[in-house]
């Protein structure tokens, strides 16, 4: 019997493995958070030069710590492993404290400073991950291996959707203003639904041309004639499927629909002309250019006022091994009026109650520069033992800025406030209502999580105790 039953299951689509109809499109408790906005800064900011201010490196500059990093044991990538000197590279820019909270925020973000009393600092962020590939996999699906479901989709299976005329989770590419940023390469695996249903996957919504590819009928072909040919298609799908049972089938009918209705919901969402001046300035003279981050911020609270689960923006060119000072400066102007924007603008219009918003990379950078070093140029290598990011919106307690590192900000110094990137990904499933402890889906005999099989915990010291989970 069991041999036979191993026999069955590999002949089996693999898609039936999964625990169809396990998500119930409902929370485990009230969620404090009925949305996430997730802002992706790939290539992994320079933490140095933004949150976390360590003023005595300056008297350390081009101090070689060789002999630090040999005793730390810290694994050195293909680009500095050949280095003879390690050489400290402090930070060209200056801090200034801000809000009744103090935070030190740099000079290069003044519109992240006027806010720092909404949004909660993380100092004490780390990863395993040391190259970018695995390192964004591992912050957006959870695991470093392929073809695993990102956090999007997670969400969209887990509790559904909050409009039928948009997708659950959609993805937004910004473009970076500085012409000689280095681009990191992504995929699409960054928001697969993986081993999930294929109607979880995040939808792009493109910035330029038509925003979603194929989404307009062909001349000659109108709502009434497009319903019908839809309706035929549907029936030959619904009689496939009750033939053969392949779930794909289903996900295949629903998207058709989707797509449907998307042809009347998209073109009003896309349409920000009858956004207010005072919203434009707000998020600052780039929202109403296509395509750049400003534009991309605004349209996230057009999607999350029209109830998409997850939004996720993808902003490049972050990898800054060399010539740091003026590549990071054109970064930070690209991202931090429109983030400010973004959060003032949730605020006032009741949203960000509901809403959480994540904005950061998927690792840090180093103290020493990555080969030629002076005061005015620079560059830093990838450094996953410590980083920073932020949070606000859902309970999230504003004005807090929750651990530190060493003097070189190499290591977290306040063990007890250290938060993995598995920890991150538990609070936002707890914000979202959803248990990281029971939230599953068997697949191929395993039940995977978006947590994995390591420890993970709920960061509740950075959470309002009024808006913890109540099982």
């Amino acid at each position: 019997m069991g041999l036979g039953a191993a026999a069955l299951g590999s002949m089996l689509p693999q898609e039936l493995m999964g625990a169809i109809g396990k998500a119930t499109g409902k929370a485990q408790f009230t969620p404090a958070a009925k949305r996430v906005i997730y802002i992706s800064l790939i290539g992994a900011q320079s933490q140095l030069e933004t949150f976390d201010y360590k003023p005595n490196l300056q008297k350390e500059f081009k101090k070689d710590i060789k002999s630090f990093l040999e005793d730390s044991g810290q694994r050195l990538t293909g680009m500095t492993a050949g280095q003879t000197k390690f050489p400290v590279a402090p930070a060209f820019t200056s801090f200034k404290q801000h809000g009744e909270s103090g935070a030190w925020v740099s000079d290069l973000l003044p519109y992240t400073g006027k806010m720092v009393d909404d949004i909660c600092i993380i100092k004490s962020m780390h990863t395993e991950a040391i190259n970018h590939e695995p390192a964004n996999q591992l912050i957006y699906t959870g695991s470093m291996q392929a073809g695993k479901a990102s956090i999007g989709s997670w969400l969209s299976y887990g509790l559904g959707s909050l409009n039928n005329d948009l997708p659950t989770f959609c993805v937004l590419h910004a473009k970076h203003s500085n012409p000689k940023a280095n681009v990191q390469a992504i995929s699409n695996r960054l928001w697969s639904s993986g081993f999930l249903p294929g109607k979880h996957a995040g939808v792009n919504l493109r910035s330029i041309g038509d925003p979603v590819l194929y989404l307009k009928d062909a001349p000659g072909i109108d709502r009434d004639l497009r319903r019908s040919m839809l309706d035929g298609l549907s029936a030959l799908n619904q009689q496939t499927l009750n033939q053969v049972g392949d779930p794909e089938i289903q996900t295949r009918i629903q998207q058709y629909e989707m797509a449907y209705r998307m042809q009347m919901s998209v073109p009003e969402l896309t349409d920000l002309s009858q956004e207010s001046e005072a919203t434009y300035q707000l998020y600052g003279p780039d929202a109403k250019k296509p395509g750049t981050f400003a534009y991309t911020a605004l349209m996230a609270r057009r999607l999350a006022e029209r109830g998409v689960r997850f939004t996720q923006i993808f902003h490049r060119g972050w990898d800054q091994h060399g010539n740091l000072p003026r590549d990071i400066s054109s970064q930070c102007k690209d991202i931090d009026q429109a983030c400010y924007g973004l959060i003032q603008d949730l605020k006032q219009r009741g949203l960000l109650e509901d809403t959480l918003v994540i904005c950061g990379g998927e690792f840090g950078r180093t103290v020493y520069s990555q080969g030629t070093l002076t005061e005015s140029n620079y560059g830093r290598d990838h450094h996953p033992r410590a980083f920073s990011l932020w949070l606000a919106g859902a309970g999230v307690k504003g004005g807090t800025v929750y651990g530190d590192t060493d003097e070189y900000s190499f290591n977290i110094t306040t063990p007890d406030q250290k938060v993995h990137v598995r920890d991150l990904h538990a609070t936002i499933l707890e914000r979202c209502g959803l248990d990281f402890h029971k939230f599953g889906y068997l697949y191929q005999g395993l039940e995977q999580k978006l947590t994995g099989v390591e420890p993970a915990k709920v960061v509740t010291d950075i959470l309002n105790s009024s808006h913890m989970m109540k099982h």
